[in-house]
């Protein structure tokens, strides 16, 4: 048996040298070289023309994707789109633009990735440091707060990639209008649409690696940031304690005053029991303890503590409690995180299932249900917004782009993103609390975005 598999192997050995003496004089400039054997082969063996008889000229990575796509659309016998992509990268002339795209393709994605760095950043100060900040104040373990941090970078990752795909794209274009590139394009002969396809073909590209994060990463995500957060906030819960300060759930909210350490100067905690009775308690100078008991995440000690105990009906009822000292538990569920999966940590194939569900129950609350779908939604409406912002750069840019095109680029691309991430928060409020449908308040942003870009791709072919 050894000899065997040494017999195997030196064949093997021999094999690959005989492989790497034949190919290593091979220079090979630009990334689409490598296809070009994988091509020979493919037309060598006549695949290609037992497949679709369509007829392969000289080979580059880029032709060789459209040319996959036009053997794959004639397979499914969509004859007549097989045709018009295998013909995408050639003009009537016969001159191929994979040169064009591929530099189109080059400075969009420049231009999109330190776009990206520049939202990556501003979300990240935004959203993370300062809440870092406060917890390495609470003397938390420093590698704690870096998991932390780790964990929460696909949610910033899907915010950033729609907006860097706006901004990045319009300083681009910008550029290449400013500087004439875009007339010597046109020039040359070369359409609107056929600078209308490389762009949106890295906004697909990006939508769908933003997808990815959004769907998978960002619920994994978060999942691992809740439980690393449960299990500081067990070890010590005034973390959560901020200074003047209210934190809110569904049925209670505790209003904080000063903090120092584990003492609070005074705290006033609202409840509603399930029998619709309201409870009010005010304390003077109290402490937070760790608690051993299972879900509770911590304990309040008040100390000259009054409690209001009434009905919403019959308001002019009530009891009127006392207290030198009284001892408040605070379940884990009260305050940071509610009970069971959120929609936020499930993918969309999950959350998906969980409607289909929820929609056959009828104790689930309405309210409960449309929080659902407006997740559902926004799974696809925030990384597909890639798209939609792709397909807008193209004409603002061109249209407005002629004189200092980068600048006006960046001014116009940040109000665009910040008016789109303003619509995106209000539909949220109002799906929310308003019950409007999900659908609708999350995708509108993209709609509205279509809409102006049809206007102005609209007004630059009549220009």
């Amino acid at each position: 048996m050894k000899k065997f598999f040494l017999f195997v192997f030196s064949k093997i050995s021999s094999v690959f040298s005989a492989l790497q003496v034949k190919f290593l004089p091979l220079k090979i400039k630009h990334f689409e070289g490598f296809g070009y054997y994988w091509h020979r082969f493919f037309v060598k063996t006549g695949i290609s023309k037992k497949l679709s008889g369509i007829k392969i000229g000289k080979f580059n990575f880029l032709n060789w994707v459209f040319h996959v796509f036009a053997l794959f659309f004639k397979v499914l016998g969509l004859k007549k789109l097989s045709e018009k992509t295998d013909l995408i990268m050639t003009e009537k002339s016969g001159l191929n633009r994979h040169v064009l795209f591929r530099y189109l393709l080059k400075e969009l994605f420049l231009y999109f990735f330190v776009a990206f760095l520049f939202f990556f950043f501003i979300f990240f100060v935004n959203q993370i440091l300062l809440i870092i900040q406060k917890i390495l104040e609470k003397k938390v373990p420093l590698w704690d707060v870096t998991r932390l941090m780790v964990y929460a970078l696909p949610s910033i990752m899907a915010q950033s990639a729609p907006f860097a795909t706006l901004v990045g794209f319009l300083m681009c274009l910008g550029r290449l209008v400013s500087e004439n590139e875009i007339l010597i394009f046109r020039a040359s002969g070369q359409g609107y649409k056929v600078l209308l396809f490389p762009v949106l073909f890295l906004g697909a590209a990006i939508s769908l690696g933003s997808f990815f994060v959004n769907d998978y990463l960002l619920p994994l995500g978060t999942i691992n940031y809740n439980r690393l957060y449960r299990s500081i906030l067990q070890s010590n819960p005034a973390v959560e304690l901020e200074p003047n300060s209210v934190k809110k759930a569904v049925d209670k909210t505790l209003v904080i005053g000063d903090v120092k350490g584990e003492n609070v100067s005074d705290l006033i905690f609202f409840d509603t029991g399930a029998d619709e009775q309201q409870r009010i308690i005010v304390a003077g100078p109290s402490s937070v303890k760790k608690s051993s008991e299972s879900g509770v995440l911590m304990a309040l000690e008040m100390n000259d503590a009054t409690v209001l105990l009434f009905n919403k009906a019959k308001k002019q009822n009530f009891d009127l409690l006392t207290s030198e000292k009284m001892n408040l538990n605070v379940f884990e569920s009260s305050i940071s995180y509610s009970s069971g999966t959120s929609p936020r940590e499930m993918t969309s194939y999950d959350l998906h299932k969980k409607i289909k569900f929820m929609e056959k129950d009828s104790s689930v609350p309405k309210r409960q249900l449309n929080s659902y779908k407006l997740e559902y939604n926004k799974k696809f409406s925030l990384p597909f917004g890639s798209i939609f912002f792709a397909f807008l750069a193209l004409p603002l840019a061109l249209l407005f782009g002629k004189h200092n095109g980068q600048t006006i680029g960046l001014i116009v691309g940040i109000v665009i993103s910040v008016l789109y991430w303003t619509m995106m928060i209000l539909g949220q409020i109002f799906g929310n609390r308003g019950g409007l449908n999900g659908f609708w308040t999350m995708w509108a942003p993209n709609l509205v975005i279509f809409a102006a870009g049809s206007v102005f791709y609209v007004l630059l072919v009549k220009k």
